[in-house]
């Protein structure tokens, strides 16, 4: 009996040795590793209590940075001016029937003896946006172009042609006998920058009607140095609402040199600019999209011009110039949406500045 006992003894001092009946705890927060097991038998002395691994605190929500909100300010701003521009764009897309698509090339291959006579055709051609013409009595085109001497037989630059207001006007009345360039962002571009948005958006516009705009030259240029490879080729530049944009981005002495090399001699530089308080800080008012008008003419005779005439046909007395979101509260952009519409609209387009430059012939 007492072999029998001896033996099943010898028997289970392997088993206890192996420790495998008490596992070790899980702890999520580390990486596992691994059991070194031994032969020993058991010793006397006992095992430490357990420590207990404290857990980490969850981790606080970071809050995003002024620069990630405005990222993504912009982002979603973006997103949505894509959308209302593929929606405009679709419809007009469909209102170009073949009938308009002939009517714009009857305009691009005609001749015109004079401004006069090709404006009195192009501004009332079916080809141009709807929207577009409804702004004419804000925008004066014809007395603005002839006030810059436009004729169809000059080579014109247009500087941010924007969504094409004055391209389709200027492109049919300079098809035959002028030329007309227009610069613009890359279209291939980040998909996430806004400068690639807006030459996609020219991009569109232009390629709708290739009878009249196959002969407009594109010139693409980065808008944070406007460069535009041209010496003493161009007769008229026209910058329409424009600079106060370049005086924000500190571009407007640089821009203004490039416009004078593009210019041949005698060449003019016509300017619209939304008006600023003739006392105003250019600097803030920029900001709102205004500029005094003494700056303006400051800054283009640094670069080299010379004032030839001023213009009020784009002069609006009831532009108070103080808004809640600048000229954009205005028409055409209505920032505010519906909120006191009526009273914008009542005021109309913005007060505007009309200057033509020379650059002079020596």
């Amino acid at each position: 009996m007492k072999r029998r006992l001896l033996a099943l003894a010898l028997l289970a001092a392997p088993m206890l040795a192996c420790g495998s009946s008490t596992p070790e705890a899980e702890n999520p927060d580390t990486k596992a590793t691994e059991t070194t097991t031994t032969n020993a038998a058991p010793t006397a002395t006992p095992e430490a209590a357990p420590t207990a691994t404290p857990t980490a605190a969850p981790e606080a929500k970071k809050e995003p940075s002024p620069e990630e909100l405005k990222k993504a300010k912009a982002a979603q701003e973006l997103a949505a001016d894509r959308a209302k521009w593929e929606a405009e764009a679709k419809a007009e897309d469909t209102r170009f029937t073949p009938e308009i698509h002939a009517e714009a090339k009857k305009l691009a291959d005609a001749k015109h003896a004079s401004l006069d006579a090709a404006l009195k055709v192009v501004l009332a051609g079916k080809h141009r946006v709807p929207k577009n013409a409804e702004r004419d009595k804000y925008r004066h085109p014809q007395e603005t172009l002839k006030f810059f001497g436009l004729t169809p037989k000059m080579t014109v630059l247009e500087y941010g042609p924007g969504e094409g207001w004055w391209t389709e006007i200027l492109a049919p009345t300079l098809a035959t006998q002028g030329k007309l360039l227009v610069t613009t962002t890359d279209p291939k571009g980040p998909a996430d920058a806004r400068s690639t948005f807006y030459g996609q958006r020219l991009v569109r516009f232009l390629d709708r009607a290739p009878e009249l705009y196959s002969k407009v030259d594109r010139i693409v240029i980065d808008s944070k140095s406007p460069k535009f490879g041209l010496e003493n080729k161009v007769d008229l530049v026209i910058v329409m609402r424009s600079l106060h944009g370049l005086h924000r981005d500190k571009l407007l002495p640089g821009f203004l040199s490039e416009v004078f090399k593009a210019l041949k001699p005698g060449g003019v530089l016509g300017i619209e600019q939304h008006r600023a308080k003739a006392d105003a800080d250019p600097d803030k008012s920029a900001e709102q999209g205004y500029l005094p008008e003494a700056f303006v003419i400051k800054q283009a005779e640094a670069a080299g011009f010379k004032l030839e005439s001023k213009s009020e046909v784009n002069a609006n007395a009831k532009d108070t110039k103080d808004y809640p979101e600048g000229v954009w509260t205005l028409p055409p952009t209505l920032e505010l949406g519906d909120k006191d519409k009526d009273k914008y609209m009542a005021i109309g387009e913005s007060d505007r500045m009309t200057l033509k430059f020379v650059k002079p012939k020596k």
